[in-house]
């Protein structure tokens, strides 16, 4: 009788009593058409608000994730994520050939313990046991604050370039930027942006759109692609390499390695992290707010080792 009770009583602490009767449970009615129109009211008001934003970040990956959630810290500054994806996140969902841990090499744990993921610690890294822990926690996070939107399934299918200056993306639904070729001409919309961060990743199907972009145009004169994996070589370059490469335009994570033809990193996740913590402060720098950049931004409580630095304009990575 007395285990009974003791476990009744740990039940009950786990299981504490329902905000509702489960066995005669109904929803509160509603009309179809209020589902409708406040979805519809709700997504074209951000379109609106979005036309003409602050910051557009291209790419919804560990970098562009970390980009925004460091943007978002100033309520002043009005951030668009446009993701191609359904699902934001990029390779962030799980670590190198599908396994589930997250390697991240310190000092860039520092970021896992402001936004909360904990880890397993070693020497000189940590795991995280499941790679979609950071991912859901810091989206979870940053999609709860007021200034920022994410319009994921929503791809950037050109940039606008006025005057050699990136002044904001073409958009169109995912869905009908893939079929461009199966249907007739369906015209895409824009957004205006006074910076665009690219974090679309190394080259593939829908990588480094960015970067071969202005190649294409003839902002660059090179796209060389990365160069074979060397990880200690690799995550540095990332970070000291992200910067603005056209006026209007910073490229951060594994894009800037297809830039400059730094070497791959493999499935480590620390550079990706603090490349988008440094395009954040190098987007706020070009907005002419606080930042970490010129020192203009407070960093107490930061360890000295993550207060960014701009990279040289004639940097470049050796392999």
């Amino acid at each position: 009788a007395a285990a009974a009770a003791a476990a009744a009583t740990a039940s009950a602490c786990v299981y504490p009593r329902s905000q509702y009767d489960l066995n005669d449970f109904k929803f509160e009615p509603i009309k179809e058409s209020i589902v409708s129109r406040e979805m519809t009211r709700r997504y074209m008001t951000d379109m609106i608000t979005h036309a003409d934003t602050d910051v557009v970040i291209v790419g919804a990956g560990s970098a562009g994730l970390s980009c925004a959630y460091e943007l978002s810290k100033n309520p002043n500054v009005r951030i668009a994520i446009v993701e191609q994806s359904v699902s934001p996140g990029g390779g962030a969902w799980l670590g190198g050939q599908l396994f589930s841990a997250m390697v991240v090499r310190k000092p860039a744990h520092l970021f896992l313990d402001e936004i909360g993921v904990p880890y397993d610690e070693q020497d000189s890294y940590v795991v995280i046991k499941h790679a979609a822990l950071f991912t859901s926690t810091i989206m979870s996070k940053l999609l709860a604050k007021p200034n920022v939107k994410l319009f994921n399934a929503v791809a950037v299918e050109d940039l606008i370039i006025k005057e050699d200056r990136v002044a904001g993306v073409v958009t169109n639904w995912a869905l009908v930027s893939m079929n461009h070729d199966t249907q007739s001409c369906m015209d895409p919309n824009i957004m205006e942006a006074k910076v665009v961060v690219s974090s679309c990743g190394h080259d593939g199907p829908f990588g480094a759109t960015g970067v071969k972009r202005l190649k294409s145009v003839g902002l660059i004169d090179k796209v060389p692609g990365m160069k074979a994996l060397d990880m200690n070589t690799a995550e540095d370059a990332i970070v000291r390499l992200t910067r603005e490469v056209v006026p209007g335009m910073i490229v951060t994570g594994m894009e800037v390695a297809e830039i400059d033809g730094s070497p791959r990193m493999g499935p480590t996740f620390g550079a990706m992290m603090v490349s988008g913590q440094k395009a954040a402060h190098l987007a706020l720098k070009a907005l002419g707010m606080p930042n970490a950049i010129d020192g203009t931004f407070s960093m107490v409580g930061v360890h000295p080792e993550l207060v960014l630095a701009s990279a040289e304009e004639t940097a470049t990575a050796s392999a």
